[in-house]
């Protein structure tokens, strides 16, 4: 990932509700959410919610897909774990031992 590209997960993800929806949408994989849905349970008016979820896509965190007449709109799991590499990919100066206790946090909830 670039910089640029990390740039725009981060700031889509530095707002109250797109962070609500993308952790929402990362607890329902790999079935995802009708937009109409995300709002309801996140209580957003759906026409907010609709420009919420096209920052979250264009920042490569969030895909959708329309099924029928609605949108369901899932978590990019390739697009987050870029993003979780961006940050640690040089983590711990070389020195793996540094790494594991951030390992280990990581590990039960995958």
């Amino acid at each position: 990932m670039e910089s640029n590209s990390a740039i725009a997960a981060f700031g889509a993800l530095a707002q109250g509700t797109r962070l609500d929806a993308f952790r929402l949408l990362v607890r329902h994989e790999p079935d995802g959410l009708p937009a109409g849905e995300i709002a309801r349970q996140l209580d957003v008016p759906q026409n907010t919610m609709s420009a919420h979820l096209g920052i979250l896509s264009r920042a490569g965190i969030v895909r959708s897909e329309r099924h029928s007449r609605s949108i369901i709109y899932r978590a990019d799991l390739d697009g987050l774990r870029a993003l979780t590499l961006f940050l640690v990919k040089d983590c711990c100066a070389g020195s793996p031992e540094l790494c594991a206790p951030l390992l280990a946090e990581l590990t039960p909830c995958c």
